[in-house]
């Protein structure tokens, strides 16, 4: 059988022109035009490691159950439970991101996703300085100067270059790479910097004093030769640098981790905001975020419009309260505050520091996922997530576009029909236990 434009779920190019041939009684799988992790997840579907039963820790053991057994004790957890975490990840759709976040409204609980542990500062910095930014279409057929500062897209995403920003042919911009300038801003020359016009090494943690020189620069006012040596960047290359913004007629800078993780975190992503403003008194400018994981965007999007916070939002007062750094994932599991966690496809056990993993596994844990990962080991309930091509819904991409997804195939899993059906499952005898 053969699936025609689907769509993949590992990073947040969110890409929709995959085509999928399987043989369900064989169980194999052949994929093209997706790059190697999105083959990888695709895979997944017949992966030996898949979970395709609820279970259920028995003995300090996990044991396969019943999927009544199963969504009764993870009910349980979350009825009896006076400060619950509710932690939508990304590897699925924005409806059953919208269910978790309905559940924590209901229990007066904290929600919050992947962003607040990747992309969280850039999100923040939108709030503080308005972001100039356009599709990924419009970038592909207009854009003649692509920036990548804090990124290495050919290793982190690997179709961005490919298939939105540097390669493909758009509409003023027919002969694609040949009609564009690659700069790439980085404390390392990796392998995008290999393939750039221009390469800028910064030292690390001075980004936002680089983006404020040539924000200076650009208005006229003088900056302190004292920059090179606090950037390590000299003064001839910013000037450079600068001549490219000018000269561009459609310029957009892609910022990534690098920035955001940077010293002053969401100051510096607001630094960057304010220079693609001040470069628009110059030429036509744009601002992004390369964002890490599949639809992490979507749940910035659909938590900002329900709640209008983006992550970190908790409801123990009956109103949504956003404050990073009190209700946020890392910072409420290395105090112990949750007790009962909820995962939805995230792995919590294999990213967060020592000290929030250690109080995550003496807290009751409800994970739902596709796989078996440290998360799922230190689980009390272990729900089969469904995979995304074998359900439909939406999924925002790094341009905070939604796109929808269609189902492409059967699941194996007879008690649910998707991600959303399990957590609406789960919530309705929350919701009995309750009353």
């Amino acid at each position: 059988m053969i699936i025609k434009d689907a769509m993949c779920s590992v990073c947040g190019a969110t890409c929709d022109d995959l085509t999928v041939e399987y043989d369900p009684e064989k169980k194999t799988m052949n994929v093209q035009n997706a790059c190697r992790m999105g083959s990888a997840k695709l895979h997944e579907v017949f992966n030996e490691h898949r979970i395709t039963s609820p279970m259920v820790k028995k003995g300090g053991n996990l044991v396969e159950c019943g999927w009544d057994e199963a969504l009764d004790r993870a009910a349980d957890i979350l009825a009896g439970a006076d400060y619950p975490l509710f932690f939508m990840g990304s590897e699925c759709f924005s409806e059953a991101q919208l269910v978790g976040i309905k559940m924590a409204e209901y229990l007066g609980g904290n929600v919050d996703g992947n962003a607040t542990i990747c992309h969280g500062p850039t999100v923040m910095g939108i709030q503080d300085a308005g972001l100039v930014t356009a599709t990924m279409g419009e970038v592909k057929n207009r854009a003649d100067l692509i920036i990548y500062w804090g990124t290495n897209p050919i290793e982190s995403m690997p179709r961005h270059m490919s298939h939105y920003a540097v390669f493909p042919r758009g509409y003023f911009t027919k002969a694609g790479r040949r009609n564009r300038k690659i700069v790439v801003v980085d404390p390392r020359k990796t392998p995008s910097a290999n393939i750039s016009d221009l390469f800028i090494q910064i030292k690390p943690g001075t980004d936002y004093e680089l983006f404020a020189a040539i924000r200076a620069i650009l208005k006229g006012n003088p900056v302190d030769p004292s920059i090179e040596d606090t950037t390590g960047v000299r003064m001839d290359d910013i000037k450079g640098l600068i001549e490219m913004m000018k000269g561009a007629k459609f310029g957009a800078i892609f910022v990534g981790l690098g920035t955001a993780s940077s010293f002053g975190k969401y100051r510096t992503q607001a630094a960057a905001m304010h220079l693609v403003q001040e470069l628009n008194s110059h030429t036509k400018f744009v601002m992004g975020a390369l964002r890490g994981h599949a639809n992490v965007a979507g749940f910035n999007q659909v938590l900002s419009y329900y709640s209008g916070y983006p992550f970190s939002v908790n409801y123990s007062k009956g109103y949504p309260r956003f404050n990073p750094g009190e209700f946020t994932t890392v910072d409420m599991l290395a105090k112990g505050e949750p007790d009962a966690v909820l995962c939805l496809a995230g792995d919590l056990g294999a990213h967060l520091p020592r000290k929030s993993v250690e109080n995550l596994s003496k807290t009751p844990l409800i994970t739902i996922d596709v796989a078996m990962t440290p998360t799922t080991t230190l689980s009390e309930v272990v729900l089969p997530g469904v995979h995304t091509i074998e359900s439909e819904g939406t999924m925002y991409r790094l341009d905070n576009v939604p796109l929808y997804s269609r189902k492409g195939m059967e699941s194996p899993l007879g008690f649910t029909k998707s991600d959303e059906d399990t957590l609406n499952q789960l919530f309705e005898r929350v919701k009995k236990r309750k009353k």
